[in-house]
C-alpha cells in the first residue's frame, strides 16, 4: 500500500482549509441572523408575497428564488432568522467555491487564505447574504459556472457542459444577469484557443438546456407585455438615473473593500499577461465583457458587477502567492492576509448590523463614511439597506389601528392601498400579528394580482398627497400619521387616509396607479 504522496497530502489539507473558511463564513452569517439583525428588510417583505403567488414570472425577477423561498416557509417557518437561513448556506458554499477555484488554478495555502478571506469579508458580498433576495444565489450561480468552465478549459471533460447548462438556465431562472456571464463565456471561447470547444456539439446541448430551463421567464413575459424590458427601462432611466460608469468603479472599490483591489487587479493580470493564466484565459473575458456590458448600459450599480469578483480574488491569490517566493516581498505573506482581515473587520459594521444604531451612526461618523443611496434617496443617519429594515411593523401597527377604528360593516368593505410593494409586503406579513384587511398596490407585481373583488367602498391609503387622493375620491379623511425613527425618511411621517365615494370607476383608478420600476 503506497503512502500518500505531496499532492495527496496539499489535497486533504487545502479541503480542510477550504471548509473552514466556509464554516467560519456560515457561523458569522447565522450569528448576524439571530443576535444581531435590525429588522426584515423591504425585499424580503416581497419575496415573502411572491412566494405566496407562485408564477413563471414577476415583473422585476424571475421566479427561481420565490420558489425557493416558498420551500424554505414551509420547512422552517418566516422568522427572521428562518427566512436568512439559506443565503447563509449559500455564502458559505460561494466560499467554497472560491477556494477550490483558487486551488483548481494553481493557488496554494496562501493563495486560498487570501482568496477566500478577501471573499468573505468583502463588504459587498457580506451584505448581500445578510438578507434573503436573488443576490444571494446569484454570487453562488456565477461562481458555480465559472468554476465548471475552469474545469472545461483545463481537462476538457465534454460533459461537464451539460451541468453548466443546468447552471446557467437555474441562474437564469434566479436572475438575468447570468447572461452577461454567458455572454463573457461566448467571447471567451472565440477569442481564445478554447475555441475548439465550439466545433463540438457540446456547447450547443449547453446552451439549449439553459434556454429550455429559462423559458418560463421568457414565455410569461411574453404573455405579460414584456413587464420586464419595462421595468429594466423605468429603472435605469429614474431609479439608477444618477449612476455611471464611474459612479460603479468608485463603488466597486469601496464595496469590495479598497484594501483587498491589489488582489482583484492582480486577478486580471492573471489572465490577460501571466503565462500560467493563458489555459483560463477564456473565463477572464467573463469579467471583461461583463464591465464592457454594464459600462455601455451606463446607468448600473457597483453590485451588478460583483459577482464576478469571486473569480479575479482567486486568481489575484494565487500571483500573490507567487511574489512570496521572491525573498525581498516574503513579507506579503504576513501583511496581505493582516490587511485585509484589520481593513475587512473595520468595514463589517456597514455590512451586517453588528453595531446597535445609535453606535452605528457614531462608528460611521467617526470614520467619516457617509450613508449614500443607489436609488438617488435623501438619507439620514443609516445607510438605505438598513434604513430599509425599520419601520415596517409599526406601519402595520398604526394601519391596523385605523382599520379597527371603523364600523365592523365598513371593515368588511375596506382595503388598504400601498405606494410600493415593500409598504405593501409589511401589511400582507403582519396580517397574522394585527387586525388587517386585504392590501393592494400598482407597484411592479403587486398590480398583476389586481385589486381582487372591487366590492370594496373605502379604501385605506398609505402616503401620498390629500390633493392627489381627491381626484379619485370625493372623501378623503387623514387618519394618522406612521412614525418611524430610523426608517427610510419617505417611510417616516407618513400619512393615512380613509377614501370614500369613488369617482371613477376602480378599474380606471387601477390603469392610472400602475407603475413598474
Amino acid at each position: 500500500m503506497k503512502g500518500d504522496t505531496g499532492q495527496d497530502t496539499f489535497a486533504r489539507k487545502s479541503m480542510v482549509l477550504i471548509l473552514g473558511f466556509s464554516l467560519l463564513e456560515l457561523l458569522m452569517h447565522l450569528y448576524s441572523n439571530a443576535f444581531a439583525h435590525y429588522g426584515i428588510f423591504r425585499d424580503e417583505l416581497y419575496y415573502i408575497a411572491c412566494s405566496r403567488h407562485l408564477s413563471a414570472g414577476y415583473v422585476d425577477q424571475p421566479p427561481l428564488s420565490s420558489y425557493i423561498l416558498f420551500v424554505s416557509i414551509k420547512l422552517f417557518g418566516d422568522s427572521l432568522f428562518a427566512i436568512r437561513l439559506l443565503p447563509a448556506v449559500a455564502s458559505a458554499v460561494t466560499v467554497f467555491i472560491a477556494g477550490i477555484i483558487t486551488r483548481k488554478l494553481g493557488g496554494g495555502y496562501f493563495a486560498i487564505v487570501v482568496s477566500c478571506l478577501s471573499l468573505a469579508l468583502a463588504p459587498q458580498f457580506m451584505g448581500v447574504n445578510s438578507i434573503y433576495s436573488m443576490n444571494s444565489f446569484d454570487w453562488l450561480f456565477w461562481s458555480l459556472a465559472i468554476y465548471l468552465a475552469i474545469l472545461i478549459f483545463e481537462a476538457g471533460n465534454k460533459r461537464l457542459w451539460v451541468w453548466l447548462g443546468i447552471t446557467l438556465g437555474l441562474g437564469l431562472l434566479n436572475k438575468i444577469d447570468i447572461l452577461w456571464l454567458g455572454a463573457g463565456l461566448l467571447a471567451g471561447l472565440l477569442a481564445t484557443e478554447q475555441r475548439k470547444h465550439l466545433k463540438t456539439k457540446w456547447p450547443y446541448i449547453a446552451g439549449a438546456i439553459a434556454f429550455v430551463i429559462f423559458s418560463p421567464y421568457i414565455i410569461w413575459n411574453f404573455t405579460h407585455s414584456f413587464a420586464t424590458l419595462e421595468f429594466i427601462r423605468n429603472a435605469s432611466s429614474i431609479k439608477y438615473a444618477s449612476q455611471n460608469p464611474l459612479t460603479m468603479i468608485s463603488g466597486i472599490f469601496l464595496a469590495l473593500n479598497p484594501f483587498s483591489a491589489p488582489v482583484w487587479i492582480a486577478g486580471i493580470y492573471f489572465f490577460f499577461f501571466y503565462k500560467e493564466g493563458k489555459t483560463f484565459r477564456a473565463a477572464g473575458y467573463i469579467f471583461l465583457t461583463t464591465f464592457v456590458i454594464l459600462v455601455i448600459n451606463w446607468h448600473t450599480k457597483a453590485e451588478y458587477l460583483a459577482p464576478a469578483f469571486p473569480l479575479l480574488y482567486s486568481a489575484g491569490a494565487v500571483i500573490f502567492e507567487r511574489l512570496c517566493t521572491f525573498k525581498n516581498l516574503a513579507w506579503i505573506k504576513y501583511a496581505l492576509p493582516v490587511l485585509i482581515i484589520l481593513t475587512g473587520l473595520l468595514l463589517v459594521p456597514f455590512a451586517l448590523p453588528v453595531l446597535p444604531v445609535q453606535t452605528f451612526i457614531s462608528y460611521a461618523q467617526t470614520i467619516g463614511i457617509t450613508p449614500k443611496s443607489g436609488e438617488a434617496h435623501r438619507l439620514e443617519g443609516l445607510p438605505q439597506h438598513y434604513a430599509d429594515m425599520f419601520g415596517w411593523e409599526n406601519m402595520a401597527a398604526t394601519v391596523s389601528k385605523v382599520f379597527t377604528s371603523l364600523s365592523p360593516a365598513e371593515q368588511k368593505r375596506t382595503v388598504v392601498f400601498a405606494q410600493n410593494y415593500g409598504e405593501a409586503g409589511a401589511i400582507d406579513f403582519y396580517r397574522k400579528d394585527f387586525p388587517l384587511p386585504r392590501v393592494i398596490s400598482g407597484h411592479n407585481n403587486y398590480w398583476y394580482w389586481g385589486p381582487g373583488d372591487t366590492t370594496f367602498t373605502t379604501v385605506i391609503v398609505i402616503g401620498g398627497n390629500k390633493n392627489d387622493h381627491l381626484q379619485s375620491c370625493d372623501s378623503v379623511e387623514t387618519a394618522a400619521i406612521v412614525k418611524s425613527k430610523y426608517a427610510i425618511p419617505y417611510e417616516n411621517n407618513l400619512p393615512v387616509f380613509i377614501c370614500r365615494e369613488f369617482k371613477l370607476p376602480f378599474s380606471e383608478i387601477w390603469e392610472r396607479v400602475r407603475f413598474f420600476i
